[in-house]
């Protein structure tokens, strides 16, 4: 008896679902104001999709589909914000090691006088050029740099916007000068004599690059020294003595942070900056994460969860648009790895008028340190010019634990002076081995030249025999990726009648 009432119960249960299920199902009556609705504009009921199955009674989302869609849009703004805020949070990083080592509006100016080794942790450094480096603060008014000649200097805000180009390729064209940088909403006198630029953040990034004297740094910092000088602008009348640093061999980290720490590192740049220094839709979609000016950012525990997946997943993205790019431009011949986000539209990442590469722009930003057209734009003879591979010329993945040859052919086109450099696929700096730099260019004295002005570079962990001074050491166990670059780029460079050998595996 009980087993029958069991057995009925459940029928019951059967049918009144089937009953409600076929109400679901039921398209309601026509009514006098009635048309034909388009089936693209409507919701079906249950909907297949990488979040699972999402239900709506008559489009209205029922609880499960709400908590899923919201913890992905939650989860893509923060792999969005990630790959967008990635700029500001570099220059995070980079304001950190500066304020540790005193380096702010000319406390001391940072140089790297005996160039900038691999224990210096920088996205991308040259070991090749002079650096003097500071992080220069505008909250209490105007900041002069007296720049020195022949100097390759830029200034960026602190979201890595572009301000100004010092030197060379500046307004003193590489004679020295006297830069006055103004904070936001500055409204005070401007002194005439100096070459004035406003910047849109308080919080500005510094750096000078000097070229070697006769094969010697020597040279260079003392030009360097005789005349950099950083001071507020009220101080101008009786600026204060100079003091200077030494950088090289100083263990420090300029890198953003590839974890949950990143979204703190872009809370502290939301916090210190006027709103207006960037975009609204970019403080929009930090503000939809939890970082907004004037708030704390205190995410609960499923917010934090989710960012700190939202960090592994865009720096994953990041890692695949840098190292395994699937856009064809940023590649300077069919068929090489050589390449370069900076190939897309320059530094300003512009594809055509009005159109932005953000794939590009969060590979460069992962990758470089430095925003200025001089990096990137056609300059014959002026600038610089860069190219990267992480792959042999098989498309292989550069192992430290195997041999390569990098050959490139004669008539390097630069004309100051070109250098190889190798960097560790982990950190993006240089690769620390038993070598202080691993690098080498046409500034090596001992770089072996063939008769017909190419070079031959070799990339393995142990020197291959008669070919030690050409030879840059990797690493069993780690990735490598050498970068190519070219000082006064010349027009070979640009019209690519001269490229690059591939790296190719010495077996």
């Amino acid at each position: 008896m009980m087993q029958s009432k069991t057995v009925l119960a459940a029928a019951l249960i059967c049918a009144l679902a089937t009953t409600f299920a076929s109400a679901q199902t039921t398209p309601p009556p026509k009514m006098k104001m009635t048309t034909d609705i388009p089936a693209s504009i409507t919701t079906p009921d249950s909907v297949e999709t990488r979040l699972g199955t999402l239900k709506f009674d008559d489009g209205f989302p029922d609880d499960a589909t709400v908590q899923k869609v919201y913890d992905n849009l939650d989860f893509q703004r923060g792999v969005q914000a990630f790959l967008t805020g990635m700029p500001g949070a570099s220059l995070v990083a980079m304001r950190h090691a500066l304020r540790e080592l005193s380096a702010v509006n000319g406390k001391t100016i940072l140089v790297s006088e005996t160039l900038l080794d691999s224990k210096a942790l920088w996205l991308t450094p040259n070991a090749d050029t002079v650096y003097a480096v500071n992080w220069i603060d505008l909250t209490d008014g105007p900041v002069v740099i007296e720049s020195p000649p022949e100097a390759l200097g830029l200034f960026d805000d602190a979201w890595f916007h572009y301000v100004a180009d010092l030197g060379l390729l500046g307004p003193d064209k590489g004679k020295g000068g006297k830069y006055l940088f103004l904070p936001p909403g500055y409204t005070g006198a401007v002194p005439e004599g100096y070459h004035v630029f406003k910047s849109a953040t308080f919080g500005n990034w510094y750096l000078s690059r000097g070229f070697l004297v006769d094969g010697s740094t020597k040279g260079r910092v003392d030009i360097i020294k005789k005349n950099t000088r950083i001071y507020p602008l009220s101080q101008a009348a009786n600026p204060p003595q100079q003091k200077f640093t030494n950088l090289s061999g100083v263990p420090h980290n300029t890198v953003h942070a590839n974890d949950f720490g990143f979204y703190e590192e872009l809370n502290q740049l939301v916090q210190d900056e006027p709103s207006e220094a960037m975009d609204a839709e970019t403080m929009g979609l930090l503000a939809s994460i939890g970082i907004e000016k004037g708030k704390p950012f205190a995410p609960d525990a499923r917010m934090k969860k989710i960012l700190t997946e939202s960090a592994a997943v865009g720096n994953a993205t990041v890692r695949a648009l840098l190292m395994k790019s699937r856009d064809e431009r940023t590649f300077y011949y069919p068929n090489s790895g050589w390449s370069n986000p900076l190939l897309v539209g320059t530094y300003l990442f512009l594809q055509q008028p009005g159109v932005r590469s953000l794939d590009s722009r969060s590979a460069s930003y992962y990758y470089f340190t430095g925003a200025t057209p001089a990096m990137s734009m056609k300059m014959i003879g002026k600038g610089s010019q860069y190219a990267y591979t992480f792959v042999d010329s098989e498309g292989r993945r550069l192992d430290g634990a195997k041999n390569y040859k990098l050959h490139l052919p004669p008539n390097i086109p630069a004309q100051r002076f070109w250098a190889i450099i190798v960097y560790d696929t982990q950190t993006r700096s240089d690769l620390q081995t038993d070598q202080e730099f691993p690098s080498l260019g046409s500034q090596k004295k001992d770089l072996v030249v063939n008769a017909d002005t190419s070079v031959d570079v070799y990339f393995g962990p142990n020197a291959p025999k008669g070919h030690e001074t050409n030879w840059i050491q990797t690493i069993p166990g780690k990735g490598f990726n050498p970068m190519l670059r070219l000082y006064s780029p010349l027009e070979p460079w640009f019209d690519k009648t001269w490229r690059p050998g591939e790296v190719e595996l010495v077996k």
